[in-house]
């Protein structure tokens, strides 16, 4: 921590270091730890120039540095340089998609990944002092054998991605019995908003209904509109990230808004919002190019175990945070972005 002296005594800055930082919850997390005075450092590795200079001009006051998730000695090196007291593993391949097509990258980065940085903690000395957040994933339980899904349920992945992150998870669970390291995994369920990458099908949705708003387009396409996600605002999402490390006792937690939807009912708001008249087939086209090799039907989360133990539920709805969304890209568009 940074010391700083003062007539009240001394304060104490935290230091926090986060992968994956340019990315949506990276946005949405840097916000929040400024906003309670913590020093930040963000690991980037890969971004484009524009996505990390978008990010730099939001916040310039974090500490850019370089590193590299497949690459043990540059984390060890990161870790080294910020000496956090916190660490938020966000870095990951994270579309589904695409980790049917890159499988072994996906296994690098987004599982063993986390195997090397809490190597690099661990060699750095900072087991007992730093605090530590893995970003597991509702895509965990894949072909689930319950619903709703908690922490004691099953995993079952049905992508490389869901596999990349059970391992991570339970390593992370390995490290935490083995050397008694404050590591909590959050259990996140699908969580939305306005940083949210144009790959995943919220961003889709949204993106390209404020271009039919616009007169830019009439129609889009997407793949199978039938399965359901507990879909949540990613803002809220990350009070939980930090909520998990402010407690005594690590643990992993699910974290979801109880309610699921359809991808069919994700267009039906968002045409709603845009004042579009007509249903979802008025724009949208089928592509059997975005089917997966195996599809989740259906994730919806039990979260009473943070709201009892963290205090934490969601405070946006999902109406209101594909209305977010919605807004945010008749914005840009209009701007010329």
């Amino acid at each position: 921590m940074i010391s700083l002296t003062g007539s009240l005594g001394v304060y104490k800055m935290k230091r926090a270091l986060i992968t994956g930082i340019t990315g949506q919850d990276g946005h949405h997390l840097t916000r929040f730890l400024i906003d309670r005075d913590y020093k930040i450092f963000g690991l980037v590795n890969g971004q484009r120039k524009s996505e990390l200079a978008g990010f730099i001009e939001r916040f310039p006051q974090v500490v850019i540095l370089d590193g590299d998730l497949t690459d043990f000695s540059s984390i060890l090196q990161t870790v080294l340089e910020s000496r956090p007291d916190e660490i938020y593993n966000l870095g990951a391949i994270s579309y589904v998609g695409m980790s049917f097509k890159q499988p072994e990258l996906t296994a690098n980065v987004t599982g063993l990944g986390a195997l090397r940085l809490l190597e690099a903690v661990r060699k750095a000395g900072l087991e007992k002092e730093t605090k530590i957040y893995q970003a597991s994933s509702s895509e965990m339980f894949g072909k689930v054998i319950e619903t709703p899904q908690h922490e004691k349920t099953g995993f079952h992945p049905r992508s490389p991605y869901g596999v990349s992150k059970v391992f991570a998870h339970y390593t992370c669970m390995n490290y935490r019995e083995s050397y008694d390291m404050h590591i909590s995994c959050g259990i996140l369920f699908n969580h939305e908003g306005e940083f949210r990458g144009h790959e995943f099908v919220s961003r889709k949705i949204t993106s390209n209904v404020a271009k039919i708003k616009l007169g830019h387009q009439s129609r889009f396409s997407l793949g199978d509109l039938k399965p359901k996600r507990d879909w949540g605002y990613a803002g809220d999402y990350v009070e939980a990230m930090w909520l998990m490390l402010q407690q005594k006792k690590a643990d992993d937690y699910v974290i979801a808004t109880g309610q699921a939807h359809s991808v069919a009912d994700f267009v039906k708001t968002a045409l709603e919002i845009a004042q579009l008249p007509g249903e979802p087939s008025d724009y949208v086209d089928f592509d059997n190019n975005m089917i997966r090799p195996a599809e989740v039907d259906l994730l919806l989360g039990d979260s009473s175990k943070a709201k009892r133990i963290l205090g934490w539920q969601p405070k946006t709805s999902f109406e209101e945070m594909v209305r977010i969304m919605v807004e945010n890209d008749l914005r840009l568009l209009s701007n010329g972005r």
